[in-house]
């Protein structure tokens, strides 16, 4: 179950963890040193031991007969690609990305400012308390308190105040704001003497801030006395500033920064093909050396202490090597079965990636399909992505629960929050639909649903209401 949970991008981080703590267990196309030489010893020159007297223990019957018979066939090798294929995998692009860190950005730029130690330890100290998003939102007095008790270095406000003015000045622009209306307008200020329209931006930002996020227009307006045109370009110089300034460059977690898809799906002439991403599994094997080693011990006529002791210890790695590789196959194998059952059942959707042809689709009905248990199921949708013609997925995309028609079919909820975007994309935007005319629509098309399924949906596709969706 831990490894089915893995993400496909840190499966392999998993495994080389294995490597390191069993030498028993090894990459098929390595020859690395497994450390296995040591242990040759123990097998070798017996007669330098003499048993000890009465040390008749557990050591007296260990039988190896089924270790030197099974891996003697090479049964606990295995591999992830298909031979019958074998560029299939190398074909394929695998994300991956080197960055720079916002905080990495803003400290190369303190570092072209020219400023004695003390000073540069204070700017430091901001810059560390920036938030990823690009704000600052820890309290100036804050700032001068950790200063005194962590570094010894007695500020003011002032001083820090001044730092910030100059910290706000690096890019990305709107870095260090306090708040959005801040960050909005220290971009602004940068586009000084581009126009009047920035001008007009700026007093919209600095007197009708309140007024322009709840898009109360005709009180700008009137207030400053604007034309529509005059309004339209004020309006457009501010939507074009960016509300997040470290939001492009921020350091993520890697796994959460972009997907690795854990399936691909191609369509081969009308045909579904699923296949596992395996570029980040290797193919494992148990040590030659070690199974050398017992095959040996078999073979001997003197058996002393020490090489019962050392077989033992093999025993106990080549069991948890035989045991992780189990865990990997039956990973893959879970993986597989629950991807292709999913393929299966919205056959339609992989063939032409139209949402609406989603079929209704809970945990229930994939895990009695694949006999896997509905929390099985549930950990294999929630953390693992497909990439098809169409896009990438997360597998949780494809299931919905079922809505009536007037007819008595049962659809998609899926289907029907497609339809509802489709019909927000092809509104009027001066005259955006309310929940109640979209309510009126859906129904029209044979969906009977009330009002406030309707607002729920809107609400989980992050489709604001209809006023904030005005434009002008």
């Amino acid at each position: 179950m831990k490894l089915l949970q893995v993400p496909t991008a840190n499966l392999e981080e998993r495994i080389k963890e294995e490597l390191e703590e069993n030498p028993a267990l090894e990459v098929t196309e390595d020859d690395h040193d497994d450390g296995s030489e040591e242990l040759k010893d123990e097998f070798e020159n017996t007669d330098e031991y003499e048993e000890q007297d009465g040390s008749e223990d557990e050591y007296e019957n260990i039988d190896i007969s089924e270790y030197v018979n099974e891996y003697d066939d090479d049964v606990a090798d295995y591999k992830l690609r298909d031979d019958n294929y074998p560029d299939a995998d190398e074909d394929r692009t695998m994300p991956h990305r080197v960055e720079t860190s916002f905080h990495e950005l803003l400290l190369d730029q303190l570092g072209m400012l020219v400023v004695d130690d003390r000073t540069r330890k204070i700017a430091e100290q901001i810059v560390g308390s920036i938030d990823d998003d690009g704000y600052l939102r820890r309290e100036t007095a804050s700032i001068a308190d950790d200063l005194a008790f962590r570094q010894n270095i007695e500020t003011t406000d002032q001083e820090i105040e001044s730092l910030i003015k100059k910290i706000q000045q690096f890019d990305p622009p709107g870095v260090g704001a306090r708040d959005l209306q801040e960050c909005l307008l220290i971009q602004l200020h940068r586009k000084k003497g581009e126009g009047k329209a920035v001008e007009m931006a700026t007093d919209v930002l600095t007197y009708y801030f309140d007024e322009f996020t709840k898009k109360h227009y005709d009180k700008i307006q009137r207030g400053l006395n604007l034309s529509d045109d005059q309004l339209k370009d004020v309006i457009s110089q501010i939507v074009k500033l960016n509300p997040k300034p470290g939001g492009d460059i921020s350091e993520v977690n890697k796994a959460e920064s972009y997907v690795i898809p854990d399936f691909f799906i191609t369509n081969n002439g009308g045909k579904l093909e699923l296949s596992l991403n395996s570029k980040n599994a290797p193919d494992l094997r148990i040590s030659e050396g070690y199974k050398e080693m017992l095959k040996e011990y078999d073979r001997g006529s003197k058996k002393d202490k020490r090489q019962k002791e050392a077989v033992l210890f093999i025993k106990q790695k080549i069991d948890a090597a035989k045991w992780f590789i189990d865990a990997i196959k039956q990973r893959q194998q879970t993986l597989y079965n629950t991807m292709h059952t999913i393929m299966d059942y919205q056959h339609q959707f992989f063939l032409t990636g139209d949402e609406t042809s989603l079929r209704p689709m809970i945990l229930k009905d994939i895990a009695e399909r694949t006999a896997l248990d509905i929390s099985t199921v549930s950990r294999v949708a929630n953390s693992k992505f497909v990439q098809t013609e169409f896009g990438t997925y997360r597998l949780k995309f494809f299931f919905s629960e079922s809505l009536s028609t007037e007819s008595g079919e049962e659809v998609s909820t899926r289907e029907v929050k497609k339809i509802l975007s489709d019909l927000i994309e092809g509104e009027s935007k001066k005259k955006p639909l309310s929940d109640e005319k979209l309510t009126e629509l859906l129904q029209e098309k044979g969906y009977n649903i009330a009002r406030r399924t309707v607002a729920k949906y809107r609400e989980q596709l992050n489709i604001p209401v209809a006023r904030l969706r005005k434009e002008l």
